[in-house]
């Protein structure tokens, strides 16, 4: 299972859990069953089918370019961060 590092602003719905060890292949995996053990997380992570634009997913310690399709391994570490934009 992959650990998941829950945002600050999201742990009020896991009950202050910090991390989080999820099954999935992917990351969206990983967000459904995020949203089956904590409803709401999804409406929080995703627009529509997508991952919220205003979010980056970073596995392993690396950007992912594939956002929900990105693959997850065993033991990964998977954490949803701020966008940040600029020039």
């Amino acid at each position: 299972m992959a650990v998941v590092v829950i945002p600050s602003l999201m742990r009020d719905l896991t009950g202050g859990k910090a991390e989080l060890r999820l099954p999935g292949a992917t990351v969206g995996e990983l967000i459904d069953a995020l949203e089956a053990a904590y409803p709401g997380a999804r409406a929080r992570l995703c627009e529509g089918a997508a991952l919220s634009p205003l979010l980056v997913v970073a596995v392993d310690g690396r950007r992912s370019r594939l956002g929900l399709a990105e693959p997850v391994g065993e033991g990964s570490e998977v954490r949803f961060l701020p966008a940040v934009s600029g020039g």
